[in-house]
């Protein structure tokens, strides 16, 4: 088991925070303390404070033979406890390691000998295991020791002055000592040392004490390493950990998983331990991360590399991940922003010179946004190194327009605000990338990112907002998308050319009211600004809804639900090369076998005239406007699909906007941007009511109790079952009885060892090399099915079966993690126990490619990490720390324990 908190120095301590961000940690400040290190002596930490052992620094002296040593111990003193000898009346000690059952070293400073148990609730007043009762420390050896008769072999124990105490060498049997990790909040410190004549019991509900193989944070005694060559540990440490060469150590690689580094104590003369992947992935991660902060010698805290593997996920995104994939447009890096990696292309400069099969950098700005343009090209009179090419869009951005500049892709600008300190700045609202190959601000991963960057947003015991920084990118993103969809029409699949003709699916309202929310919660003097925020976002939600998803081409006025349907032409320029191979193959052998680039570029010129090959690519857009690209349960039909998702969300669209006009502008709101036009409830809760009459009408299937897509075009359902069927949960679209019937009926479809698959195995059928697996379908599960699902579940009052399924994707993220380098992905395999991780389908999967340490995570995966902790009380998110599987922890737990995951 793991403490779920960490301890942490205050701002006046002199000691450092061991779980410090890296930039203080491996900074210039922790430099230049490196000379004056003051680390831990056996019995000393000012980190706990003033406690029993206090007393110990004023009249013991340890003699110089305990010290931390690369060398084992004798055997007669490395096998006996502390002891106290009655002639002398000096305390002597002997510090030894133990070993956890699965092998991993306690914290201590040498090895144990082969096959040594050691007692898991042994403290320095025992030299022998109780076999009763962990929580039971009445010994009837301690007992007996009051007594008049002894046995041949017990010898009276004298109490030490200060309350320490500990038995003679010739106490039988003789057992290395063992410190016990400690829950914080659960035992005071005192309960490690006591006096052997005053026998306490122990309650068990207050006090647990127990050894987790991962977690060492708790020992009375922190250690720190002190590491004088960086570059040089790394090396060695991969050379003889790293066997499969990936720059990575993982339960993979097969290495002696151990390695000695020089204490703090002794300036790395005398070394200690480490071992297990875990620790040494651990490490491996610090020294890359010191190596790029240029540090050469490093003094480590080992509590950073036995860190509960929870806490340091939580930490490692909210004070690393968050940070590293946030973007601002400034005029430092318009440049390198407006890079596409997706697209080459060639052209000439100014001087003439031709640039063959190069990335550019562009960047278009709307028709009326002068400040914006000239901004920009300021930027690039001073750029003279790099040809940046700043271009207006039309006011009439169709289908046509999209597509001639397919071969000339450009950043997309985003919301901007004057700089009152320097006149024609203009600062850009910041936002969060979704991370890998996927740079740009994307439409539903950044409703995810928001849920995850606002739980970090709390009000500390002080009364103080802590993580406001997570609270201001979470407006960004809304900011950006309010200006997208004034300026653009909706909002993008992402801030790239050639997604100008596609949306994502809607969440800005509920995004909105989130940050609304918590904006009053943390500033509520800032009341004027948030309710204008929410204006603002208010009127774009409505302009969104009655331009884009109840507006031809994407309303279906025969059953009244909407579809996605994006603007298009052509083949998009944005995938892989290889995707569409396998659609191409017939049509080339069509025109004589000629070469895939050239029929590409004579079919998007309209030269090649194929009517069928229009109808796929217009259901290919409308599966990447879905953000479900790709599947089966969409290919070749998405366009023609009234699907469960989209008409969920658009019903708490409705449902939304009307609670927003009724609770914050008195039912009456004037939109500036429709001739001053007035909006009230009414229409919005008439909207809702119809909306749902016909998703029940067309969605719902009561014999399958489960919801359907609805194929306008056949006029039937399509009988695929996806795990968006949930979503009218997340909505609160489906009646009482509906939802009953759908977690009764449906729910074990879904329900797999990390939580929920994409879509059923039945569904998907057989792939093979002619139909080829998508990533989007079983066995693949994504975080934004698990977010709405968990939301949805406790809409509806079962928030035991959101807490089972947030364990379950929460553990397979935790083992992930801690067996493969800190990584984390873009989608896992949620059947798979081992590598989940690993994902062929299409692309593969983002956030594996890294070297020595994960920088970034990705972006809703991390944010699912945040926000199903929210889900977990202290005793579920301690077993997760463990690495407990879902099957134990549920099967182990009391009964009515248990009732809480049902």
């Amino acid at each position: 088991m793991f403490t779920k908190n960490h301890r942490r120095m205050s701002s006046t301590s002199s000691d450092d925070d061991p779980f410090d961000v890296a930039e203080k940690y491996y900074g210039e400040e922790r430099k230049k303390k490196l000379n004056r290190v003051r680390t831990f002596s056996a019995f000393e930490s000012t980190k706990f404070g003033a406690g029993p052992i206090s007393p110990l620094r004023s009249t013991y002296e340890p003699p110089p033979s305990i010290k931390e040593t690369s060398e084992p111990l004798s055997s007669s003193s490395s096998s006996s406890p502390p002891t106290l000898t009655p002639q002398s009346s000096q305390v002597q000690f002997n510090l030894g390691v133990g070993k956890t059952k699965n092998g991993s070293a306690i914290h201590s400073d040498s090895e144990s000998e082969e096959g040594e148990e050691v007692d898991p609730v042994s403290s320095a007043t025992k030299g022998e295991r109780n076999e009763k009762d962990p929580f039971d420390t009445t010994d009837s050896k301690l007992e007996n020791n009051n007594s008049t008769e002894h046995s041949s072999t017990s010898r009276e124990i004298i109490p030490h002055p200060t309350g320490f105490h500990g038995s003679p060498e010739e106490s039988a049997p003789r057992r290395k000592p063992s410190i016990i990790p400690i829950y914080h909040d659960n035992i005071s410190r005192d309960s490690v040392i006591r006096n052997a004549n005053t026998p306490t019991t122990y309650n068990r509900e207050k006090f647990h004490l127990r050894r987790g193989s991962l977690d060492e944070s708790t020992y009375v005694r922190p250690k720190k390493y002190y590491i004088n060559d960086v570059q040089g540990t790394l090396k060695e440490l991969l050379a003889n950990e790293d066997t499969d060469n990936n720059c990575q150590i993982t339960i993979e690689d097969t290495g002696p998983k151990v390695l000695r580094l020089g204490t703090a104590n002794s300036l790395g003369i005398n070394q200690s331990t480490i071992r297990g992947t875990y620790r040494l992935s651990n490490l491996l991660q610090e020294l890359t991360i010191a190596s790029r902060f240029g540090r050469h010698q490093i003094v480590l805290d080992e509590a950073r590399l036995s860190e509960n593997p929870v806490d340091r996920m939580k930490r490692l995104i909210s004070t690393s991940f968050w940070n590293n994939l946030t973007r601002v447009i400034t005029k430092e890096n318009i440049v390198e922003m407006a890079k596409d990696t997706k697209i080459k292309e060639s052209w000439i400069d100014e001087q003439g010179e031709l640039h063959e099969n190069q990335e550019s950098h562009r960047i278009y700005v709307p028709y009326n946004r002068k400040d914006q343009y000239d901004f920009f090209q300021l930027i690039k009179s001073h750029r003279t190194d790099v040809q940046l090419d700043v271009q207006y869009l039309p006011k009439k951005i169709d289908a046509d327009y999209i597509k001639s500049i397919n071969k000339k892709p450009g950043l997309l600008s985003i919301a901007t605000r004057p700089d009152p300190e320097t006149p024609g700045n203009l600062i850009s609202w910041p936002y969060v990338v979704p991370g890998g190959r996927f740079n740009e601000l994307y439409g539903w991963d950044s409703y995810m990112e928001t849920l995850g960057l606002l739980t970090d947003v709390k009000i500390d015991p002080s009364g103080n907002p802590c993580n406001i920084k997570h609270l201001e990118l979470a407006r960004g993103m809304a900011e950006n998308f309010i200006y997208e969809i004034h300026h653009y029409g909706k909002i993008l699949n992402a801030n790239r050319s050639y997604y100008l003709g596609r949306s994502q699916p809607p969440f800005l309202t509920d995004m909105a009211l989130r940050i609304f929310n918590k904006t009053i919660e943390v500033a509520p003097e800032s009341m004027d600004d948030a309710i204008d925020f929410l204006k603002r976002a208010t009127l774009a939600a409505i302009k969104e809804y009655e331009t884009i998803w109840c507006a031809h081409p994407r309303l279906d006025d025969k059953t009244g639900l909407s579809c996605y349907h994006p603007e298009g032409k052509g083949v998009p320029p944005e995938t892989e090369p290889t995707h569409f191979n396998a659609v191409l193959k017939p049509y080339l052998a069509k025109y004589g076998g000629i070469d895939q680039l050239d029929f590409i570029e004579k079919y998007n010129s309209g030269e090649i005239q194929e009517p069928e090959l229009d109808e796929y690519f217009l259901h290919d857009r409308a599966v990447r406007e879905s953000g479900h690209d790709t599947s089966y349960r969409l290919e070749g039909k998405c366009a023609y699909l009234a699907t469960v998702d989209l008409n969920s969300l658009l019903y708490k669209y409705e449902n939304d906007i009307a609670f927003i006009l009724q609770s914050f502008f008195n039912d009456n709101l004037q939109d500036p941007f429709a001739n001053d036009k007035t909006h009230s409830s009414k229409i919005w809760l008439e909207r809702s009511h119809q909306r749902k009459l016909n998703v029940d009408k067309y969605l719902w299937n009561e014999q399958d109790c489960i919801y359907y897509d609805y194929n306008v075009e056949l006029q039937q359902q399509t009988n695929y079952e996806s795990a968006t069927t949930f979503w009218p949960l997340y909505a609160k679209l489906a009646s009482p009885e509906q939802a009953a019937k759908l977690i009764d009926q449906s729910l074990h479809k879904f329900e797999e060892h990390g939580g929920l698959v994409a879509g059923t195995l039945k569904s998907r059928g057989e792939v093979g090399l002619t139909r080829p697996s998508r990533q989007w379908d079983y066995p693949f599960g994504w975080a934004p099915q698990q977010i709405l699902a968990w939301i949805g579940l406790v809409n509806y009052g079962y928030d035991g079966i959101a807490r089972r399924l947030a364990y379950r994707w929460l553990f397979m993220m935790t083992k992930s993690f801690v067996d493969y380098n800190g990584v984390i992905v873009e989608k896992y395999n949620v059947t798979k126990g081992a590598v989940p991780h690993r994902v062929d389908a299409e692309y593969g999967n983002q956030g594996l490619d890294f070297k020595g340490v994960a920088t970034e995570g990705f972006g809703w995966v991390n944010a699912s990490y945040l926000f199903g902790l929210t889900f977990l009380n202290l005793y579920a998110q301690r077993a997760l720390g463990s690495l407990t599987p879902p099957e134990i922890f549920l099967r182990n737990m009391h009964p009515e324990q248990r009732k809480q995951y049902k």
